[in-house]
């Protein structure tokens, strides 16, 4: 009963805010939402610790879904460790998003649609995270796909806000396509979709091949690799991350949702679930690899130059899901789940800081018109600390537990593709401590550049949006040093039991435990050496980011423009795909459908009417002509037909 509530509660307060809103008014949709999140939130503690550290599995069964022949798949909820994290991860950071909104979003007129969307997006991703077979995992990720248009288009009165809706539902419907090609795979390879029944089979395909696209390839091999498209698009991994900065333009509680705990993990969430079938698969854990160190760079490098505030994060959070890509590409399934889960509480508090922020200095993005706030947020101001700390991988903040395992883990990976991943995953935590530390130097240190009005009316967020963020704070601080023994350490196995799967060639949890000095050091360093380039550059000598600008143009425009991703795009895809729309609308549907169709047969019988209508003269003569002809046609088509 209780892991029944952890899911539905959520819908429950969806459906009750959104269809009576305006019976029961803002303050009744706020109450209701806030309290069924928070209840879930707190039974997912208490649903970790009977699940994970007393190692015990549950499994629910609801109903019978679909029943199709051979076909049969049951709603149910399965319940093991690696659910429980993600309960907890979910519905902690939904619970204080919902209560951050009430206050983030006070003077907006439409509060009970926005909480009903939030409460919709959680329940999507609880479903996602408890299936128990690869449908109802689709019926979950798509789920989260909706609400995120919902959530991203909420402002839908401006431009931007439709255009960033639109183009996270097409970019995820790339990967998803890859994905739903993936589950059809399954099911033909395995008959099954119940995760149960693949896991178990999927030693049997190992070196299998079957026909995909007229060539023989290896089955799991494929499998894996369109399994992964789909977590490229959700986790908005290199050439699928270009939705992901421009969803930003909905409002801040929805960034720290969808870039913090729930949507943009999903991806990773899969992957690890998928771990029996991907275990099997060493080039598509390759691949897995070099998409996720590659991102992690990638990322970090556009972060460097970014203006808008809540875009510097957004590309944190693109090169932090690279990390746990790579984690999961060397075997490291534990470190990427334990960095997925410290992750979302220090982002999560560094979007909801910045949404303090941006409610601080009258709705400003650009870190260009900010500067010397400190005095005047000084609790906002800590709290962005304590998350860049986190981030930036400082000692005994959650970040440098699990991100520094995750390097740890590619170094003791020991293929070159892991090496790859390590130096990538170092020269990435350069580049996080130095754009974490610019956000903040610029954000809240030197002289203010904003205008006098702007200066006058900066102020601390009320309480309801500073608990949140003391509680996140808190996860920020805490979660790494009091999870990394249970989930990374030694007894991992007994937390994990068996939601994690690892082949017996395998060794990499142990391995990683033992790797020399200097790789446990390289990160520390690179992480001082960011923070002293930031101080250097962004406090003590302020006209060197403008020098540097002019010097290396062409590279800053490179990084400024996010490595042209989206002209690229817009030159092969967009603009081919608009040319081919006009041509088929002009000449496709306008000259050969709407010609020969509709408007040819239209014009045609008016011509003839008019033609007809000439004969109305009002003459007898004209009338008899007409009557002689008729007849004479009449006589002339029997006369013919009966000579036949």
């Amino acid at each position: 009963m209780m892991y029944v509530l952890i899911v539905f509660l959520p819908l429950l307060a969806a459906l009750i805010a959104g269809l009576f809103g305006r019976a029961i008014g803002d303050r009744g949709s706020q109450l209701i939402t806030c309290t069924a999140v928070i209840i879930s939130a707190l039974l997912s503690w208490v649903a970790l610790y009977q699940i994970a550290f007393q190692q015990t599995t549950e499994v629910v069964e609801l109903l019978t879904w679909i029943d199709s022949g051979d076909f049969d798949v049951n709603w149910m909820l399965r319940i093991d460790s690696l659910t429980a994290v993600m309960l907890v991860v979910v519905n902690t950071v939904s619970s204080v998003v919902h209560v951050y909104s009430i206050g983030y979003m006070a003077h907006d007129p439409h509060k009970p649609r926005f909480m009903s969307y939030l409460s919709l997006f959680t329940f999507a991703m609880l479903m996602l995270v408890t299936s128990d077979n690869f449908v109802q995992l689709y019926f979950g990720w798509e789920g989260v796909g909706l609400a995120s248009y919902l959530l991203i288009g909420f402002w839908f009165k401006k431009p931007t806000a439709n255009a960033a809706a639109i183009k996270a539902f097409v970019v995820n419907r790339v990967g998803d396509f890859g994905f739903a090609l993936g589950i059809m795979a399954i099911y033909l390879v395995f008959d099954s979709v119940s995760f149960d029944d693949v896991f178990a089979a999927a030693s049997s395909q190992v070196g299998q091949t079957f026909e995909f696209l007229g060539y023989q390839v290896d089955i799991l091999t494929t499998i894996c690799l369109l399994l992964f498209i789909g977590a490229m698009g959700k986790s908005a991994q290199i050439g699928l991350h270009t939705w992901l900065p421009d969803a930003m333009e909905g409002p801040t509680p929805v960034s720290a949702l969808i870039h913090a705990a729930t949507m943009v993990t999903a991806g990773v969430f899969m992957v690890a679930r998928c771990s029996p079938i991907f275990e099997y698969s060493p080039d598509a854990l390759m691949v897995v690899t070099v998409v996720g160190a590659s991102t992690a760079f990638f990322a970090a490098t556009v972060g460097l130059v970014q203006n808008d505030i809540k875009r510097v994060i957004a590309y944190s959070t693109c090169s932090q899901l690279g990390y746990m890509f790579f984690a999961i590409g060397v075997g490291a399934y534990p470190v990427a789940i334990f960095h997925l889960f410290t992750h979302a509480f220090f982002k999560a508090l560094l979007f909801l800081g910045a949404g303090s922020v941006i409610h601080a200095v009258s709705d400003e993005q650009d870190m260009r018109k900010m500067g010397g706030l400190w005095r005047h947020i000084k609790i906002t101001y800590a709290m962005m600390w304590i998350g860049s700390l986190a981030l930036a991988g400082v000692p005994f903040f959650a970040g440098y537990y699990s991100k520094d395992a995750i390097i740890e883990s590619a170094f003791a990976s020991g293929s070159p593709f892991g090496m790859y991943a390590f130096w990538m995953g170092v020269a990435a935590a350069v580049l996080t401590a130095f754009y974490s530390w610019r956000l903040l130097f610029m954000t809240f240190h030197g002289e203010p550049r904003a205008s006098k009005e702007v200066m006058s009316h900066i102020h601390e967020s009320g309480n309801v949006m500073l608990i949140p963020l003391y509680v996140l704070a808190a996860g920020a601080i805490f979660a790494g040093m009091g999870f990394y023994g249970p989930m990374v350490g030694h007894g991992y196995e007994a937390f994990w039991g068996e939601a994690l799967f690892f082949i017996p060639e395998n060794h990499i949890m142990h391995d990683f435990h033992d790797v020399p000095g200097w790789v446990i050091a390289t990160p520390l360093i690179a992480t001082a050496l960011g923070i002293l380039v930031a101080f250097n550059m962004y406090i003590r000598r302020t006209d060197i980011p403008v020098q540097l600008a002019k010097t290396h143009s062409a590279l800053y425009q490179f990084l400024l423009n996010k490595w042209y991703f989206d002209e690229l795009y817009d030159f092969i895809l967009v603009r081919p795909a608009k040319a081919i729309g006009r041509f088929l609308w002009n000449f496709g549907d306008g000259k050969v459908i709407d010609g020969l169709g509709p408007d040819g047969i239209a014009g045609r019988v008016l011509v003839l009417a008019r033609r007809a209508s000439q004969m109305q003269s009002g003459y007898v003569y004209h009338y008899a002509f007409a009557m002689l002809l008729g007849v004479a046609a009449f006589v002339s088509y029997f006369f013919f037909a009966g000579g036949h």
